[in-house]
C-alpha cells in the first residue's frame, strides 16, 4: 500500500510542473506588456510608457517620437520579437498548468470512474480554474497582458490566488483519491489483502504510462529555454534602441541577471 501513494504523490505533484522549471532563465521583465492586433503598450506603474503602433509608430509618455529609417527598423525589430515573445510565455505558463490538472483529472476517473460524482466535481473544478488562468493573461483571442516578471523562479507567473487554488485542488483530490481506494479495497471480495493494494499500485502505473509525464514536463522545459534564448537576443536589440533612440535611453524592459 505504501508503494501505491508514494506512486500517488509523484503524480500529484505534477502538477506544480512550473516548480520544475525554476531557475532556468535569469531574466526580469521591468514593466507590463499588453499586445494586441494594432499596439505594443509598456506599462509603468499602471501608465503607459512606451507604445508602438504598427510596426515602427513610437510614443513615449503620449508623445510621438521621429525617427530615421534605421531607428524605425531596430523598432520594427525589437517590437516584433516582443509580440512573439509574450504570448509564447503565457501559452507556456497556461500549458503547464494544463498539463498538472489532467494528470490529477485521469488519476480520479481511473479510480472512481469517469462519471463519478467525485470525478465530475473535479472536472468542473479544472475547467473553472482554466479559463480563469487563460483570461488573465488572454483578454482576447489576439490580446494577451503579462505583467512584471522575474522569470528566474518561474513559478511566480502564476504566483497569487492560483497558486492557493492549485494547492487546493490538489489537497482535495488526494483526499478523494484515499476515500475512493479505501472503499474500493474494503468493499472488493474478489481479491486477497495482497492483491487490492498491488491492483490500484498497476492502475496508477498504467495511468503514468498513458500521460508519458516524463515527455511533457520535457516539452515544456525546452519551451522555457528557447523562450529565455529569446529574450536575451532580444535585449541585446533593446541596447541598441537605448544606444541609438536617446527617447529610450532609460528604457530598459528586459533585465538579464
Amino acid at each position: 500500500m505504501y508503494k501505491f501513494f508514494r506512486n500517488l504523490a509523484l503524480v500529484s505533484t505534477s502538477l506544480f510542473i512550473p516548480h520544475a522549471l525554476a531557475h532556468q532563465c535569469d531574466i526580469n521583465l521591468n514593466y507590463g506588456v499588453i499586445i494586441d492586433p494594432t499596439h505594443v503598450r509598456i506599462i509603468d506603474n499602471g501608465k503607459t510608457y512606451v507604445q508602438v503602433n504598427g510596426a515602427s509608430q513610437l510614443f513615449i509618455n503620449g508623445s510621438e517620437i521621429q525617427l530615421s529609417a534605421p531607428q524605425r527598423q531596430l523598432i520594427k525589430e525589437y517590437f516584433s520579437g516582443i509580440r512573439s515573445q509574450i504570448p509564447e510565455i503565457v501559452s507556456i505558463a497556461i500549458e503547464s498548468v494544463d498539463v498538472g490538472l489532467n494528470v490529477v483529472n485521469k488519476v480520479i476517473a481511473g479510480i472512481t470512474g469517469e462519471n463519478s460524482a467525485s470525478h465530475q466535481k473535479l472536472q468542473k473544478q479544472f475547467d473553472e480554474l482554466q479559463w480563469r488562468i487563460r483570461t488573465r493573461f488572454n483578454h482576447s483571442d489576439n490580446s494577451f497582458y503579462i505583467a512584471p516578471q522575474d522569470f528566474d523562479n518561474f513559478d511566480d507567473v502564476l504566483a497569487g490566488e492560483f497558486e492557493e487554488e492549485i494547492e487546493a485542488i490538489i489537497a482535495n483530490s488526494i483526499g478523494t483519491i484515499v476515500s475512493a481506494v479505501g472503499k474500493a479495497m474494503s468493499n472488493s471480495d474478489s481479491e486477497s489483502s495482497e492483491q487490492r493494494p498491488n491492483t490500484h499500485v498497476n492502475n496508477m502505473g498504467n495511468i503514468s504510462k498513458e500521460l508519458k509525464l516524463n515527455t511533457k514536463v520535457s516539452t515544456i522545459e525546452s519551451k522555457v529555454s528557447a523562450f529565455c534564448q529569446q529574450l536575451k537576443a532580444l535585449n541585446i536589440v533593446e541596447q541598441q534602441l537605448s544606444d541609438d533612440i536617446n527617447a529610450l535611453k532609460s528604457f530598459n524592459l528586459i533585465d538579464k541577471h
